[in-house]
């Protein structure tokens, strides 16, 4: 894309992870806009526990971020893009899970969304665990097996089955855009790794830790959003 200057390239990718589902949030049919309230403190929610663990992540260079590919504006470690894809992400998940919730009727997860906790919570745990001395590793992973654990013992939501449907097809576009960030089409990452602090094991180039993390990301969001959503 030669003709984007570099500084604009994690920009851009924000701009296009959000461009269709903000601008489909008034298809009448789905109506996005009219669960503002749980959009805006779902997002909030997440975003301040999250942009808290990319800051002091940042901080001890778990990762960081590579100047080429930036505007210069930075909010404490993080770029002003960083902050970005905790607000772009977030939505379009959620339009995602709106969109199949209205166009797939049926819960095609209803009778074995227990059974994915289930088998998550395992991994998560069980590679939280052997991987103890890797932060990323650990932390994402332990982080996203606490959730698991409350909603397996505790919240048990009816709508598992429905998050599990986004989460997968939500994948699709996320290891798109994460290997944009992470090499797969810039001459050089604009997100970074130090590999000393996670497994090593890629999916191309994104660390596999990332699909993880985002599941970490996403149900603290939906717990948040569906919360606020039932109100009346």
């Amino acid at each position: 894309m030669d003709f984007i200057p570099d500084r604009y390239i994690y920009l851009l990718i924000n701009v296009l992870t959000i461009a269709y589902p903000l601008a489909q949030s008034y298809e009448k049919r789905i109506r996005l806009l009219q669960h503002w309230k749980a959009i805006f403190t779902s997002i909030a929610i997440t975003g301040a526990v999250f942009l808290a663990w990319d800051e002091l992540f940042t901080q001890l260079e778990v990762w960081g971020f590579n100047g080429r590919y930036l505007t210069g504006v930075y909010i404490g470690a993080l770029p002003i893009e960083e902050w970005g894809f905790f607000l772009t992400v977030p939505f379009a998940c959620i339009f995602i899970y709106e969109v199949l919730n209205h166009f797939i009727k049926k819960d095609i997860f209803a009778n074995s969304h227990q059974a994915i906790t289930l088998f998550f919570l395992m991994v998560t745990t069980f590679l939280g665990y052997y991987f103890h001395d890797r932060m990323y590793t650990s932390t994402s992973f332990f982080f996203a097996a606490i959730l698991l654990l409350g909603q397996l013992m505790v919240f048990r939501y009816s709508w598992m089955g429905r998050f599990y449907m986004m989460y997968f097809v939500s994948l699709i576009p996320f290891l798109i855009m994460n290997g944009w960030l992470t090499g797969s089409f810039t001459d050089e990452p604009i997100v970074w790794y130090n590999n000393l602090e996670n497994m090593g094991l890629r999916i191309f180039t994104i660390p596999a830790e990332d699909t993880i993390y985002l599941l970490g990301m996403l149900l603290l969001t939906f717990m948040v959003y569906e919360k606020v959503k039932v109100k009346p």
